[in-house]
């Protein structure tokens, strides 16, 4: 089992910035990618970044594409997501998730992670 835990949510103006961050605990040692998702209201989950905790690599939704970084610090065992020039679309649920998915670049479906974190709201007021 793996345990991810997001912290980091919150409200904040268009044009402001969020750092979210996820905790992740448990049997890690197979897991080869981290990824972000989110859900609006009303909408499905919509793949926003990964990582391939193989080679590093990175894969971002064109949505996101250069306002979002997807980083890891593996000694502290935590995923970031650092977010900059928030828009009102990007209003969601963020949820974390690990998948065992060894193909770089990292997955992007939502059926390629097998553990996810419970999410953290972000709320951009325009």
């Amino acid at each position: 089992q793996v345990q991810l835990a997001e912290s980091g949510g919150g409200l904040v103006q268009a044009g402001g910035s969020l750092r979210l961050s996820c905790a992740v605990s448990g049997r890690t040692f197979d897991v080869k990618a981290m990824g972000w998702f989110r859900r609006a209201p009303g909408q499905d989950n919509e793949f926003v970044a990964a990582i391939s905790l193989i080679d590093g690599t990175t894969d971002y939704a064109d949505s996101v594409k250069g306002r979002f970084t997807i980083s890891r610090d593996a000694a502290k065992s935590t995923l970031h997501l650092q977010m900059n020039s928030l828009q009102s679309e990007d209003t969601a649920v963020y949820h974390c998730a690990a998948s065992y998915y060894p193909v770089s670049p990292p997955p992007t479906r939502v059926g390629e992670y097998r553990y996810w974190g419970q999410g953290a709201q972000v709320t951009v007021s325009s």
